[in-house]
């Protein structure tokens, strides 16, 4: 496929969102680790599974926004990719931990949807961060990560497993990576 892909198209998904979110641009740190909630002085050990977690983006070209709402926080980004996957680390990390401070966590990758000329992968994060009195805030995230020609796509979906709230179907942010992989190749993402 030779269709030219544009992160600033990324704003079109925005429409898939259910009543009662609140979007912002992007700020800061976008990779996944950062928004399953680990700082910026991470490792993975295995270290070689850090990529998955990291992956290596142009910071001028990244676009995109987040959102919070009823029982999760829901985070799109494009941007242009240096590289594809990595492939011994896509064999290698089928599961593998992560630790930041007082955050810890298992990364395991999990069936990820199709989408057409795309490599894609799926990490599911589950956090633990031990807090003042030894309380601990758990935290679960879904990272949807497509690889295409030249640049890189991931919806990350963040709940509060304690969260009173329904939260989001469960395959919301796998259709939201397949509108917004649409929406950056110039399709109308669906629903917009």
């Amino acid at each position: 496929m030779n269709t030219v892909i544009d992160p600033a198209k990324v704003g079109r998904t925005r429409t898939a969102l259910p009543p009662g979110f609140e979007v912002a641009d992007v700020t800061g740190r976008v990779a996944p680790v950062a928004m399953w909630g680990l700082g910026a002085q991470w490792t993975a050990e295995p270290s070689a599974c850090g990529v998955l977690a990291d992956p290596p983006v142009d910071p001028v070209s990244v676009r995109g926004w987040s959102a919070s709402g009823p029982g999760a926080i829901v985070y799109v980004v494009a941007a242009a990719a240096p590289v594809g996957p990595d492939d011994v680390a896509r064999a290698e990390c089928g599961e593998f931990a992560v630790l930041a401070g007082h955050t810890s966590g298992t990364v395991s990758m999990v069936d990820a949807p199709p989408i057409d000329d795309a490599q894609t992968l799926t990490l599911r994060a589950d956090t633990v961060t031990v807090v003042e009195g030894s309380t601990e805030t758990r935290s679960n995230a879904d990272t949807f990560t497509a690889y295409l020609p030249g640049h890189v796509a991931y919806v990350t979906v963040v709940t509060d497993p304690g969260s009173a709230e329904p939260g989001l179907p469960a395959d919301f942010g796998a259709t939201l990576l397949s509108s917004t992989v649409s929406a950056l190749r110039g399709a109308a993402p669906a629903g917009g």
